[in-house]
Parts: structure tokens; sequence; C-alpha cells
């Protein structure tokens, strides 16, 4: 498809960025994304949770503030509970409420497979736009939330998750980025990108393009939920990691004293996952201080190394 081009579109598909971003006055952007996709978890009022969240974080990866909101429903209405469409959609609300978001309307249609999600309109100052091209060499890399959902959630369908494994995979996807986009603005980082359906390689790779820069990634500073590597040893990669991992292979060097494991987890697929900063080192301190003061999990995992054509570099 052809780009269009308008003075006053500030992000659109060209940087393969978190949502789009178009000027309306010297004051306000208007930032735009939607996102929806079939449940994860077994529960229809968490995957409401998660989907929201989920689709929110977009406006939060680009800097914004959410404002409204539509609803996006697939559902089998004449052969399912409606009760489950119910706590889907209530699951949602919580969500939508708990970012200060609001509610107007939606759109539903008749289908053989649940799926939910959001459209959402948010807002920011057109200088203050975050996106994924905007990450320098000498930067380092913060990511938010620890990685491994989609190996949980491939658990949790094959029914061989250990006890306790699902509620805290739901709680790290149906936790909102809001804490993390606000000590991110608050400092003036403008290069960010949210870990979703790529994975944290595709994401970062995405950025390093974008932005024109090498990105190194160290596999022992990156935080991964507990359990995770178990399973991964199991075997248990979804298929849209090991597609991940192949899209990228012609862009990322994986040291040789990188465990296979670590860097099937830095290719899963992830729902609602955390951001990815690119930070001023000498921004680093505080960003992480004020981010544990928020209760946002958070690690340095690594360093914008260099410029180039943008290619990921994995090391232990």
């Amino acid at each position: 498809m052809p780009l269009q081009s308008d003075p006053r579109l500030l992000v659109g598909r060209e940087s393969s960025d978190d949502a789009g971003v178009y000027k309306l006055t010297d004051e306000i952007a208007l930032i735009q994304t939607i996102d929806f996709f079939t449940p994860m978890v077994n529960d229809a009022f968490h995957f409401g949770r998660i989907a929201a969240a989920n689709a929110l974080s977009d406006v939060y990866a680009m800097g914004g503030t959410p404002l409204t909101v539509l609803n996006v429903v697939c559902f089998p209405i004449k052969t399912m509970d409606h009760g489950i469409l119910l706590s889907i959609l209530q699951g949602g609300m919580e969500v939508i409420r708990q970012a200060g978001a609001l509610l107007v309307g939606g759109h539903s249609i008749e289908d053989k497979e649940i799926k939910y999600g959001l459209s959402v309109l948010g807002t920011a100052h057109p200088d203050r736009i975050v996106t994924n091209s905007k990450a320098r060499e000498g930067q380092v890399l913060i990511l938010t939330k620890p990685l491994g959902t989609g190996i949980l959630s491939t658990a949790l369908k094959g029914r061989l998750l250990p006890p306790g494994l699902e509620e805290r995979m739901i709680e790290v996807m149906a936790d909102l980025n809001d804490r993390a986009a606000r000590v991110m603005t608050a400092h003036g980082i403008k290069a960010a990108t949210d870990i979703t359906g790529f994975g944290l390689m595709g994401h970062a790779l995405e950025m390093a393009q974008a932005s024109g820069v090498v990105l190194t990634l160290k596999t022992s500073r990156i935080p991964v939920i507990e359990g995770v590597e178990d399973l991964a040893r199991m075997g248990l990669i979804p298929g849209g990691s090991h597609a991940n991992r192949n899209y990228c292979s012609h862009q990322v060097e994986v040291d040789e004293g990188v465990d296979p494991i670590m860097v099937n987890i830095i290719a899963d697929a992830q729902t609602s996952g955390g951001l990815l900063m690119a930070v001023p080192p000498e921004k680093e301190g505080v960003v992480l201080k004020q981010l544990a003061a928020e209760g946002v999990t958070a690690a340095t995992i690594g360093e914008v190394s260099g410029s180039g054509e943008g290619r990921i570099l994995i090391r232990p």
C-alpha cells in the first residue's frame, strides 16, 4: 500500500510504530490505535482486562494519555452463553476506568471465534511524542515487565502450567503501562515501544531499524517470569515465537555464550508486555528509582551500541 503524506501526520505507517499520531493544534496531537485478539486465558473477565490493557498500551508507548475507547467484539452470540460476553466486557470496562478513559461505544459482529479489544484515541503534546525512531547511540535500554507470557499461555493451553503461574501471568498482562509511561514522559525520554506479539526481539529490531542504530541485549539482565525457563526447556514455545525468531534471524547476531533458551524467550510473543525505553545514561538511575517507587518492575537490559542499518546483538 502506498504511504500517504500530510504535514499534520507526525507518525504514520512508515516506521512500524505503536500508533498513528496526527497534529490537531500546536498544543494537541491525536494518537490513534486499535488492537484485538482471541482469548489466551480461560477466565472471560480476565481476558477482557488483558485485551483492554494491551490496546491501551500503544497510547502509553507513544507518551500519550488515553481519552476515549470503542469496544471491538466478535462473538458466537447464537451458540454461547451471553454471560461470557458480559464478563469480557466487564473486564475491559474495569481497565478502561482504571486508565481514566471513557467507553463511548463500539462494534460487534457474530463470529464462530471470540475476539475482543479496543480502538483507542489519546492525546499528547506534538513536541513530546515518543516513537521507536529516536533511539541514539550511547543510550541504555530499560525494559518494564518480565518476559514469558507467550510460553505461559502455551503451557496453559496444554494443561501443563504449574499451580500459581496462571495468576502471575494474568497479573503481568492485565497491568497497565500507565505508571511506566508517566515516568518516561516526566524525564523527556524520546524513544520507546511496547513489547507485544513480535516479542522483545522483533520490537527491538523495529526500534533499531527505525532509528538506524544497533541494539545490544544482555540476557543476564533481562527479567523473566519465574518458571518460564523450565517450561521453555520442555519445548513449550508458541508458534508465533518461532516465527519471530525466523523473521529476525538475518538482522540478529547471537553470541556463542548465550543460552539458546534465552534466545527463545527474547523472541517469545508477548501479550500486553512492558515498555522498552532508550534512556540517556545520565538518567538511568533516577528513571529506575522512580519506576520502582511506582511499583513497576524494570531493569536495564542493554544499550544502544552503535549506528547502522538496524541490527540486534544478543550477548550473555
